[in-house]
């Protein structure tokens, strides 16, 4: 007995400094760190890699720095022209000061969620709908800026917040879809006139230039008259001024082959 009694008291030493050590030496990760408390006051920030401990003493808690993405639920607002419209966004965040994620704020995560949904609805609600549609970059510039600055004091960066989907009633979108066939048919129709606005300045140059060379009218009847009796194969009777009047085309022709020629 005298024997036994030392070996079991020297077994169970060593397993109690075993278990010391166990419970007083920790790992965190390369994207952690570890916020140690002495009996409750803020000690610092450990890591990465192997820290000590005092068990029961100290006590600690591990943040996550990498990238965080939340998937901001679907929001019904009113726009600033009084239309319902349900949006969702994602918004993109890390925390940049562990102690202050732990110490400023009771839960980080929670908070920073909540306060992307009130800010959604609150900066949404101050712009109309069209800009809703059209600017969403600027306006998810807008919110990063925002819930960035009330999120700092506690430590989180928020690095970008994306407007994922606005979705309208089925009466906006018709009235969406009324507007835009309505913008197509302005558009349309303004071509269509500049189109007959330059035919009918050329018409008026061509007038002017057959008033001061009748000749040139009367050939250029001719020659439609020509194009009518080809494309229905029929024969155009036509009579002309004088012998004169014809005469003169004929020889007006006759240059203008030779010219060509």
């Amino acid at each position: 007995m005298q024997v036994y009694v030392p070996s079991f008291l020297t077994f169970l030493i060593i397993i109690i400094i075993l278990g010391f050590l166990a419970s007083s030496l920790k790992i965190v990760k390369e994207y952690e760190r570890a916020v140690i408390f002495r009996l409750g006051r803020l000690l610092g920030a450990k890591g990465p890699g192997i820290f000590f401990r005092i068990p029961v003493v100290d006590v600690f808690r591990v943040v996550d720095l990498r990238v965080v993405s939340f998937d901001v639920p679907k929001q019904r607002i009113i726009t600033k022209d009084n239309v319902t419209v349900d949006v969702d966004a994602v918004v993109y965040y890390r925390v940049f000061d562990p102690i202050k994620a732990v110490v400023a704020v009771e839960n980080y995560i929670y908070a920073t969620n909540l306060l992307s949904q009130t800010t959604l609805r609150d900066v949404i609600g101050q712009v109309e709908l069209d800009d809703l549609l059209s600017k969403r970059e600027e306006l998810g510039k807008r919110l990063t800026e925002i819930i960035d600055a009330a999120t700092d004091p506690w430590g989180i960066k928020v690095t970008q917040v994306a407007i994922k989907d606005v979705s309208l009633p089925v009466e906006m979108q018709r009235a969406i879809a009324k507007q835009a066939e309505a913008e197509r048919e302005r558009r349309s129709r303004i071509i269509m006139a500049e189109g007959e606005f330059q035919a009918a300045e050329k018409m008026a140059e061509a007038a002017k230039m057959y008033e001061r060379n009748p000749m040139g009218m009367r050939l250029r009847e001719l020659q439609t008259l020509t194009e009518i009796a080809r494309e229905k194969n029929m024969i155009v009777v036509t009579t002309t001024g004088s012998s004169q009047d014809l005469a003169t085309m004929l020889g007006i022709v006759k240059e203008e082959a030779k010219k060509q020629g």
